[in-house]
């Protein structure tokens, strides 16, 4: 064992090494081998381990890690600190201080270290981000000389930084030992995806590893470290599932997660056709027949309950974190309210794209009958949108991104869509990159792939950039701008921002079938299309898929033009081979030349043929192509649109303090509930029409809530200039007071009677010196699409103000970042300079 785990050391990132001393839950990672191919673009420790024969029924395993970096708050007190990286480490611990420990990668683990003569006065703790997660850090579980870290009783949580306290050290005492306990489900690697972008690539295997440290013995989860939600949610599934379908070949699996998660939509009602989205996914993938006949009544029912409640905006609860999805459970809390009608849009479109994409799969399967019955439901629910020619006018990016992906638009719609919603590289993105899938795939069926390359760049790059080494459940690429590499993400409704969660997990199976291009075409790759689409972006591409017969490998180098493709036995497909906007000459195959402009016949391939994008081969048969493509010309250079913002974000002003007349509120301002009691002090400008909050507790505007604490009035009559002066003239006493939120996020909406341009300047105090951190979006009133670069409000306990220019309503939402509560104290307006 020792032998065996410590081969990876000069093969990936991350070494993994040893046993425990003590006994752990699981066997240890040991039946296989380092086998497979290395992977640099992938964190994962196991990415070329390979199991024999791994299957669903297989227990979780457990695999050790060390940290890649150590340091310490007090070095002083931590002797050969740098041992902990080691074989051997040998730490004399002399005084108290915090030993940081950065394993390098996100893990399903716990912690443990070993000592034969700790005194005890040490406490640990966890995180997925660089400073301990809240409610993380507790006293170790003593095993004999190790000290485990047991937050719960399943012991793992989401690990990517440990931290060791130790209070006081009245005498030396030892660490012989340190590491995460890594869980692990038997998975191999059976598919594999490169390309010439090394940001693509690594956004596949991150987003596979995602996914697979998530595993856990009978079902999909997600690590979810703070959230206590360790269910097979049924929403996430049909990204999870995709990618391991792909990535992993774990077919088995993924049926027994269907087959638990039948019937379940978690209590949210667009989770059930998620759900025929799996159903579908496997189905394509295995040809599985009695799989579909199995659960096809439950599929309908879903289907027509779906089709009984169109357009009756039925309870969704749920639609996605996306403001414009009404941010999470808001939905639930006003779901008749005007900010969920993008939520209602989409369902609907959902329920098109689910009832054409089940009626295609029944046709596969044999059953005429639903073909026609949902295929009509789709068609039917298609004519009476467009009885209205602009039916689309009041559709935001999510719906529009579900009908567009059903394939439904005619050529001036899909025109008009793309320049309405998918030009605008900041709002083209959504918060959840689990809905950022189908945003991608509408793009490709608009044949937008450079726009789609685009937002993988921005976001799941992004993730990246920041740290992350597997996808997250909440992101915008204006945090890299305000926060450091590793530091706590923004929040939203979801509480703790997940950095792991496997409902990100989209660009696997997009990029191996829009992009390498391989997809079946008749259930379990019986046929298949190798259609790669590289855009303007890319030069080329490579990987293979598992299919029930054998893997399907692909390779296009459109700067080479060479090619290679190889099938197995038992399959029939169709090849493409892409002209990227330039002209083909020729191309042979296997040393024949078997089209110069016209097709000739070739051992294997059954016909020829071409359009503007692509030259066909038909009927190919099992075997293995080469292929040499003589190019003339040169494929135009894709032109990234710029990230633009409708409103201007003017500056951030950290010495103005409470001191705000004659710098801000010339027009007018609040002063959040400045008296107590829940009561704001206001004088509006003549041009704003209201004030109003959202879960913001403590303040006299129009606040809608279920449940307000008491408000909070830190100081009255108060000296301290920290604290907003009560008029302009900054006398000497004041009150410090705020609107806040323990939770997680609140909103405050700005009402402007007609476009006026105007300046407003938000005020925060960290009074109390909690060590707040907020992050605050700024959105349009009506169309909810982000107008600002979110911003990050820290190390305010003397005071900053946030400045910004707009015409519109205007809509903020405060995300905590860390501390207790996040908080507003002051809304400022002035004419723009």
């Amino acid at each position: 064992m020792l032998a065996l785990l410590g081969g990876l050391a000069n093969a990936q990132t991350q070494p993994i090494w040893g046993k425990s001393p003590i006994a752990e839950p699981y066997a240890y990672v040991g039946n296989g081998s380092f086998s497979g191919p290395a992977v640099p673009e992938s964190v994962d420790p196991l990415v070329a381990y390979r199991w024999p024969s791994p299957k669903a029924t297989d227990a979780l395993e457990v695999y050790l890690l060390k940290p890649k970096v150590v340091s310490a708050d007090k070095p002083a007190s931590f002797a050969n600190l740098t041992s902990l990286t080691g074989n051997a480490p040998d730490v004399t611990v002399t005084g108290a201080g915090t030993i940081v420990l950065d394993f390098g990668c996100e893990s399903a683990a716990w912690v443990e270290f070993d000592s034969p003569d700790c005194p005890g006065g040490v406490e640990m703790s966890i995180s997925e981000y660089n400073q301990p997660a809240p409610h993380k850090t507790m006293a170790p579980v003593k095993h004999g000389d190790t000290y485990r870290l047991e937050l719960n009783k399943e012991l793992y949580e989401g690990v990517r930084f440990a931290w060791i306290h130790v209070k006081s050290s009245a005498s030396p005492w030892h660490i012989k030992g340190i590491r995460a306990v890594c869980q692990v489900k038997p998975t191999n690697y059976a598919g594999s995806f490169s390309c010439s972008d090394p940001m693509l690539t690594k956004a596949w295997y991150m987003c596979a590893y995602g996914v697979k440290i998530c595993l856990v013995s009978d079902y999909f989860s997600s690590i979810l470290m703070e959230r206590g939600d360790r269910i097979p949610w049924v929403g996430d599934a049909p990204a999870s599932q995709a990618a391991a379908l792909v990535a992993f070949g774990n077919s088995d699996f993924v049926k027994a997660n269907i087959d638990i998660t039948a019937g379940g939509n978690n209590g949210i009602i667009a989770y059930s056709l998620y759900w025929v989205i799996g159903l579908l996914d496997y189905y394509d993938y295995t040809g599985d027949g009695a799989m579909m006949k199995k659960h096809m009544d439950a599929a309908c029912a879903i289907l027509d309950k779906a089709y009984n409640i169109y357009g009756t905006n039925p309870a969704l609860r749920f639609f996605g974190w996306d403001e414009r999805l009404c941010a999470g459970f808001e939905i639930w809390y006003r779901a008749a309210s005007p900010e969920a009608q993008e939520a209602q849009n989409a369902y609907k479109m959902l329920s098109i794209r689910l009832w054409k994409d089940f009626a295609a799969a029944m046709g596969a399967y044999g059953r005429a009958d639903l073909q026609a019955k949902y295929a009509g439901y789709a068609e039917a629910k298609m004519a009476e949108l467009r009885n209205n020619s602009t039916w689309y006018s009041g559709f935001g990016l999510h719906a529009l991104a579900e009908v567009a992906a059903s394939g439904m638009l005619s050529s001036s719609e899909r025109q008009a869509i793309v320049e309405k919603e998918f030009l605008d590289r900041v709002n083209r993105l959504s918060l959840d990159p689990f809905c950022q899938l189908f945003i991608i795939e509408a793009m490709a069926r608009m044949n937008r792939y450079d726009d789609a390359f685009s937002s993988i760049r921005d976001l799941w790059g992004g993730v990246m950039k920041l740290g992350g080494t597997a996808p997250w459940e909440c992101y915008r690429p204006s945090w890299n701008s305000g926060i450091g590499v590793n530091d706590p993400a923004p929040n939203s409704q979801s509480g703790i921002t997940s950095l792991c969660h496997p409902w990100g997990a989209g660009p696997v199976k997009w990029l191996h079938e829009e992009v390498l291009g391989i997809k079946p075409t008749s259930p379990g790759f019986k046929t298949y299309d190798i259609i790669p689409h590289l855009g303007r972006s890319l030069t080329h591409v490579t990987g293979k898929t598992p299919t029930p017969h054998g893997e399907i490998s692909a390779s296009f180098d459109v700067a080479t033009g060479r090619c290679r493709v190889s099938a197995p036995v038992g399959t029939i497909g169709k090849i493409g081979i892409p002209k990227v906007e330039k002209t083909i000459a020729a191309i042979s195959i296997n040393g024949t030349v078997a089209w110069n402009g016209t097709f000739h016949a070739v051992t294997g391939i059954g016909s020829a043929s071409q359009d503007s994008e692509f030259i066909y081969f038909a009927a190919v048969q099992p075997g293995i192509y080469s292929m040499e493509v003589s190019y003339n010309g040169n494929t135009p250079v894709y032109c990234e649109p710029p990230e633009t913002y409708a409103a201007k974000f003017v500056k951030l002003d950290s010495t103005t303090s409470g001191n705000w007349g004659g710098v801000y509120g010339k027009d007018g301002y609040v002063l959040c509930n400045y008296n107590g009691g829940g009561v704001d002090k206001t004088n509006l400008p003549s041009y704003i029409s209201s004030i109003s909050y959202f879960r913001a507790f403590g303040g006299s505007a129009k606040n809608e809530n279920r449940l307000a604490p008491d408000p909070v009035l830190w100081a009255s009559s108060t000296n301290d200039t920290r604290a907003a002066s009560a008029d302009s003239m900054n006398g000497e006493m004041r009150n410090a007071a705020c609107v806040s939120n323990g939770d997680q996020t609140m909103t405050l909406t700005i009402g402007v009677k007609a476009e006026h341009d105007y300046q407003v300047a938000l005020y925060f105090v960290d009074w109390d010196k909690q060590g707040r951190r907020e992050a605050v979006e700024m959105m349009d009133a009506t169309t909810l699409k982000l107008v600002a670069p979110v911003k990050i409000v820290d190390s305010f306990a003397g005071g900053k103000y946030l400045v910004f220019t707009y015409n519109k309503s205007a809509k903020f939402r405060f995300n905590k970042v860390r501390g207790e509560t996040v908080t507003l104290s002051g809304i400022f307006f002035d004419s723009t300079p």
